[in-house]
């Protein structure tokens, strides 16, 4: 987001307090969501909660078009429509509600470096395997994203996003990696976020974070999704902390509710 947009976003959000009756916009959580889809819609669920800000998840068939962004998930407070985690992070920002104020400036900066890591692996790993691996393509894919649509739209629409994410996943240097490799960086993100996290309960000692919103996001979808194959699983529970991390979260912002 330019410094513009965030000014604007700021201007706007500021003026209004936190309503009762937000909403958060998914596809259809049974039959539809993918991986990744799913994985950033909870990142923001755990984050809204760990602000405290209440919010009412509405499952639509067509929210991937509804967003302005054409990204998942996105929120609707009052008159405005907020898509994706960081944008939504500046939007409750201006509102006066932050997990990272009171970072150091080293620290919100690593901060940022890690979620950067989150979204150029995990998330690129998690779009990969869901679009580029043929089997889980045919298998789980192209059958879920096209679910809630009719012949012969649904096989037009499901092809359509298949040749999206494969020219994306080109662009920036994945198309030639084998799923061994993709499974290695996840294996090595894994490993960075297990460092950096040691024994602390959240990636800054003891109040998550943004941070810590968008890692239980992807890892926690990760272990819960099913896919052809569970090796993707099984490289995030190769690191106990992490484990540990997502229950912890798990317990703390979503079984207490």
């Amino acid at each position: 987001m330019s410094l513009a947009a965030e000014a604007f976003v700021s201007q706007m959000a500021a003026a209004e307090p936190w309503p009762e009756n937000a909403t958060l916009y998914q596809p259809l959580k049974e039959d539809q969501i993918l991986l990744s889809d799913c994985a950033s819609s909870l990142a923001v669920q755990a984050y809204l909660r760990m602000c405290g800000l209440p919010v009412q998840i509405i499952c639509k068939v067509n929210a991937e078009f509804m967003s302005p962004s054409g990204k998942i998930p996105f929120i609707h407070v009052g008159n405005q429509v907020v898509s994706e985690l960081g944008p939504i992070v500046q939007f409750t920002k201006a509102k006066g509600h932050s997990l990272s104020d009171g970072l150091e400036d080293v620290q919100r900066a690593e901060m940022k470096a890690y979620m950067e890591l989150v979204n150029n692996m995990l998330l690129t790993a998690e779009l990969y395997i869901q679009w580029c691996d043929d089997a889980t393509a045919a298998e789980i894919t192209r059958p879920r994203y096209s679910s809630p649509y009719s012949w012969p739209l649904c096989k037009i629409l499901a092809y359509q996003k298949q040749w999206e994410v494969r020219r994306k996943i080109n662009a920036i240097g994945w198309g030639g990696k084998s799923l061994e490799q993709v499974y290695e960086d996840v294996s090595q993100c894994c490993q960075a976020l297990s460092q950096r996290l040691g024994t602390q309960p959240y990636f800054f000692n003891k109040q998550p974070t943004e941070l810590d919103a968008l890692v239980f996001g992807h890892l926690f979808t990760i272990l819960t999704t099913r896919l052809t194959s569970t090796e993707l699983a099984e490289r995030v529970k190769s690191y106990s902390n992490l484990l540990s991390f997502c229950r912890r979260i798990e317990q703390t912002y979503f079984e207490s509710s």
